[in-house]
């Protein structure tokens, strides 16, 4: 899957990039019909310590999820929100399952 990534503030350099794309691989096994994802990362230059923030947007048909996270490492962050990602899409399967069942049972 391929994703934009935007950083913000900062420059990211081709090993957040690669760790990145490494785990939006692990969301494609979850639901292959993901039509797009937009990662952004900002860097807070505000003195606390969770200053690095990720934040991602995956389009599925008919659903956009997003979800953020911030912490001391962009690592953490991307794991973080792609988790959070990852149980929206198990929501959404299970729903999507649900209706086509009780269609169905119709």
């Amino acid at each position: 899957m391929k994703a934009d990534i935007q950083s913000v503030h900062f420059t990211a350099d081709q090993k957040l990039i690669d760790f990145i794309q490494l785990r939006l691989d692990k969301l494609q096994k979850l639901n292959d019909q993901i039509v797009d994802t937009s990662v952004i990362l900002k860097l807070e230059n505000t003195g606390q310590v969770k200053d690095k923030i990720a934040e991602f947007i995956v389009h599925i048909p008919g659903n956009k999820l997003v979800a953020s996270s911030s912490s001391k490492s962009f690592e953490q962050s991307v794991d973080e929100s792609i988790d959070a990602i990852a149980r929206q899409i198990k929501k959404v399967k299970g729903k999507m399952r649900d209706s086509a069942k009780s269609a169905r049972n119709m």
